[in-house]
């Protein structure tokens, strides 16, 4: 995990770096010139803007040598501390973008978009799994059956379908045709306001429905799958011919021993869906991590691109890792004495 995380800011610095380093010199020409600005008698002192200019110049240059920038960005020095500043969630200031409250810290934006989009898709992927696994595990068991086929079929049509496409239907019929629901995800209210969680859960129900809707057939499709092979199993024969309740057959050990698989698409699914919501975030307007991506790429906002390239991977690390753990619990085969 760590090899992974250290190759992964290795990778982004590099990509970014002659662009992170510009980036990183202007905010040093800006903070200066405000920190003079906001002492009027410093300007005062000199005679001639030809001074006063030196004399600022003196400053960033200062600054910049005070900070290590005035080696280049690919020398092992400056690599080291970039990557020992974005470990410790020190990611600068954005360029352009700013949270609510008007900050431009990349840290506090990104505490501030992550919370939504966590609530978005873990309540999204709790009822995709849920609906999936009950499903997966009733096809399973009755192949052939119409309830096999109508999950069959509802699972290759939902996932032929882009979520973009269905989010925008979704916005037409249920935004702008009957008003149920409001186009925009994001509330009009301030987050300060006493009223915001409620207005944010109103304003979730219809990007929620539209995941849920796409994403749980393809779920109930894979359990269904792994279901098949397991019922054929001789265990689960055995238990057949003992008399025992099918029921306690599927849910207690046929499901339990396709757990597996199921939780390492369920980790992947969680931590890819944290980053993977660009697109769906921005058709909704949502104001969590994936619409600040696209923000953040369209403006070329390279510390916000940074800082949540490495949030989200340290999270996608965090599911494997819990992954792992489980798998000992249900495959006692995993488990190391």
């Amino acid at each position: 995990m760590i090899l992974v995380l250290m190759i992964t800011l290795l990778l982004t610095i590099v990509l970014v770096g002659s662009n992170m380093d510009s980036i990183l010199k202007q905010g040093v020409v800006f903070q200066v010139r405000s920190e003079i600005a906001n002492n009027p008698s410093i300007a005062k002192s000199f005679s001639n803007v030809n001074e006063f200019e030196s004399f600022i110049q003196e400053k960033i240059d200062a600054r910049v040598k005070q900070l290590g920038l005035d080696e280049p960005w690919y020398t092992p020095q400056r690599i080291g501390i970039t990557m020992y500043k974005i470990m410790i969630l020190d990611f600068g200031n954005a360029t352009f973008l700013s949270s609510d409250s008007g900050s431009s810290d990349v840290k506090e934006i990104i505490l501030e978009k992550l919370p939504r989009t966590i609530l978005l898709f873990t309540t999204s992927t709790i009822i995709i799994s849920i609906l999936g696994i009950f499903l997966g595990a009733m096809s399973g068991s009755k192949i052939n059956s119409t309830i096999d086929r109508m999950t069959s079929s509802f699972a290759i049509v939902s996932s032929s379908f882009p979520v973009w496409w269905i989010g925008m239907l979704m916005i037409f019929v249920f935004a702008f045709t009957y008003h149920i629901f409001p186009a925009r995800a994001t509330p009009s209210i301030l987050p300060s306001e006493p009223g915001y969680f409620f207005a944010l859960m109103h304003h979730m129900a219809l990007p929620l429905i539209t995941i849920v809707m796409i994403g749980f057939g393809s779920w109930a499709y894979l359990v269904r799958n792994f279901m098949v092979g397991i019922m054929q199993e001789d265990f689960v024969t055995s238990q057949k011919i003992m008399g025992i309740n099918k029921k306690n057959i599927i849910y207690k050990h046929a499901l339990k021993n396709a757990a597996p698989p199921i939780i390492t698409i369920l980790a992947l699914s969680l931590s890819g869906s944290l980053g993977g919501a660009i697109i769906t975030e921005a058709v909704f307007d949502w104001p969590g991590m994936g619409r600040l991506y696209f923000e953040a790429i369209t403006m070329m906002d390279l510390p916000v691109i940074v800082g949540s390239t490495y949030v989200l991977t340290v999270f996608f690390l965090i599911s494997i890792f819990v992954a792992d753990v489980l798998y000992g619990y249900f495959d006692p085969r995993m488990r190391v004495e």
